[in-house]
């Protein structure tokens, strides 16, 4: 037994669980890359200023939540807690809005770390995948961004979920309202630390979970009632196109998000068998992000997905994915000779996509046909000196149970004709 154990709000990734979250992943980038999304790749940890300035010196990422640290050279860095701002950032660094192609449209998929209290669907250190359409401020790229992320749930065979759709104004509307809700916030009883953040960014107490915050909050103004004509037609627009696409939606007026940088469209998936944790992804235009961190004016939206709690969903619904065999076919050589050849017949097995293992360490039939069970290998193929004598080897269906001689050279034909 290890002495070591993950860090407390971690977790291991472990077969055969973790074929799931590949194939979570997999669907949900997969209408990304097939509209116009390239991969990208940054640190897990960047420049602690970049999340200061991006993410809010407001919000509880920032303030309570992120691993900073200085390193041997006197560096102040940060993990990643989200990956927007790390996008931005590499975007800019690469001058890729330079090279006359805008929107640039990125897909990333990663880790991120968060210190919270950790609890079932909120970790420490978690999983997401990720989208972001760089320079261009069109509300067809909103709703492009909610649609696809509609659809790869749905590929899952994911129900239950709602798209929960606000508008947050812009720098015109936003600061009239700024005014009248921090007008509003002065009069209600609240701890030090929320006026703290009502002083900096008064729409994240909308955001606020306690129930006795939510309880003084009633009879707030709305942004809805504050937002200039520009912000409604756009918000209209997305609607509209969402609409069309045949998208359902809810309109939350409260719907703010935790992170300091959205503008005009923002949104959420929620799923309500998750509990507390309902939220299973989440994004919205961010216009103003690229000069907050120092680039030029570049407005631009995009979404994450969180891996883990979409696996929790999943599991909420009962839903089962069609997840690939790991293993097809599993040798069992009885002798030298035999382990020699069949060996060989593996790797050409694996040439040819079939997916195959080989029983290692010497072991005899019974053992090595115990290997072959726990496998889930639709076909054991067993060899033995006798057999290659006479040029064949057995292969043994194992749902069925029957099992025929094969012509070694015809072995990998067959077993590809017998998977079809």
């Amino acid at each position: 037994m290890s002495t070591f154990k993950a860090p407390k709000g971690t977790y291991d990734l472990i077969p055969p669980v973790s074929v799931k979250y590949l194939a979570v992943r997999e669907a949900i980038s997969a209408p990304l890359r097939n509209s116009g999304y390239g991969y990208i790749e940054t640190p897990g940890f960047e420049d602690v200023g970049l999340f200061a300035r991006g993410v809010g010196e407001s919000t509880d990422i920032v303030s309570k939540e992120m691993y900073a640290f200085e390193t041997k050279g006197g560096d102040q860095l940060a993990l990643r807690p989200e990956g927007t701002a790390s996008v931005l950032r590499a975007a800019l660094e690469a001058s890729l809005h330079k090279q006359g192609n805008l929107p640039v449209k990125l897909w990333y998929s990663g880790s991120y770390y968060r210190y919270e209290r950790p609890q079932k669907g909120r970790y420490r250190h978690f999983s997401q995948v990720g989208a972001e359409a760089i320079g261009a401020e069109d509300p067809a790229l909103d709703a492009e961004l909610i649609i696809l992320a509609d659809q790869a749930y749905r590929s899952l065979g994911l129900r239950n979920f709602r798209i929960l759709l606000n508008s947050l104004g812009d720098k015109e509307c936003r600061p009239v309202y700024r005014e009248a809700l921090q007008s509003f916030l002065g009069g209600l009883d609240l701890d030090a630390e929320t006026v703290r953040r009502a002083e900096i960014n008064p729409l994240r107490v909308l955001d606020d979970k306690r129930t006795d915050v939510q309880k003084q909050l009633v009879g707030a103004p709305m942004l809805r009632d504050y937002l200039c004509d520009a912000c409604k037609a756009y918000h209209e627009e997305v609607r509209s196109l969402i609409t069309a696409a045949g998208v359902a939606f809810e309109d939350d007026e409260k719907l703010v998000r935790g992170l300091d940088y959205y503008t005009r469209t923002t949104f959420e998936f929620v799923h309500d068998g998750l509990g507390s944790q309902s939220a299973v992804g989440g994004g919205g235009r961010y216009d103003g992000l690229s000069e907050m961190i120092g680039g030029p004016a570049l407005p631009s939206v995009g979404w994450a997905l969180g891996v883990d709690r979409t696996v929790l969903a999943l599991e909420a619904e009962g839903v089962e994915l069609d997840l690939p065999a790991a293993t097809s076919v599993f040798a069992v050589a009885l002798g030298d000779e035999a382990r020699r050849v069949l060996f060989g017949k593996v790797t050409e097995l694996r040439r040819a996509g079939v997916a195959a293992d080989f029983s290692y360490g010497g072991k005899g039939l019974k053992g090595a046909m115990k290997d072959a069970n726990r496998s889930g290998a639709r076909f054991a193929v067993v060899a033995g000196e006798r057999d290659l004598a006479e040029g064949l080897v057995q292969l043994k269906d194992m749902e069925s149970g029957e099992q025929t001689a094969v012509p070694v050279a015809d072995l990998v034909a067959t077993v590809q004709a017998r998977l079809v």
